[in-house]
């Protein structure tokens, strides 16, 4: 089924402005929905500079941001020297799991200042309770991420389950 371009691009700019509102960049918020809107997930820089209509220099900056943030991965086209840019498919699982170091510098960080502030100021306080949710968030990380693989990989299952059946049963009817 082809896609309208025109609906295609809105849908690439309400992703871009849901990403933007988290708190993501706007160049890299733009490249990664265009991405997440390609059938392949895959586009050159200068792809994405003709389907954004930005500059080369933008797209790099932004692609530097999504590799840095574990969201997208460069590749380089075989015989060529181009690169080619792509989204992960599990690209959530992919950037939480890549948080795990961030985290823990993080609840490193707020948990030496828990202990370096006096613990009866607001500062201590809040800078331990910082700590205790980062600390928190690690510990339940792992369980969380091991939980999404085993629905993924069960949801995966039922669909090769569901299209075998409909295949024998076209085969059935004929």
């Amino acid at each position: 089924m082809e896609r309208d371009p025109a609906d295609t691009s809105r849908h690439v700019e309400r992703f871009a402005v849901a990403f933007t509102d988290a708190g993501m960049p706007r160049m890299p918020s733009r490249v990664l929905a265009a991405l997440l809107a390609t059938d392949s997930g895959r586009q050159t820089a200068a792809e994405l500079a003709t389907t954004l209509k930005a500059s080369p220099a933008a797209i790099s900056g932004a692609v530097r941001y999504l590799i840095q943030v574990h969201m997208v991965a460069r590749e380089r086209e075989p015989g060529t020297r181009r690169d080619v840019f792509h989204v992960h498919n599990d690209v959530w699982y992919e950037a939480i799991f890549h948080r795990e170091p961030l985290l823990d510098r993080w609840a490193a960080t707020f948990r030496e200042a828990a202990n370096a502030f006096d613990p009866t100021t607001p500062a201590g306080r809040r800078a331990d309770t910082t700590a205790e949710f980062f600390e928190f968030l690690l510990g339940e990380m792992p369980a969380m991420l091991d939980r999404w693989k085993a629905h993924r990989t069960a949801k995966q299952q039922q669909e090769a389950r569901e299209a075998r059946e409909a295949q024998e049963s076209q085969i059935a009817g004929r």
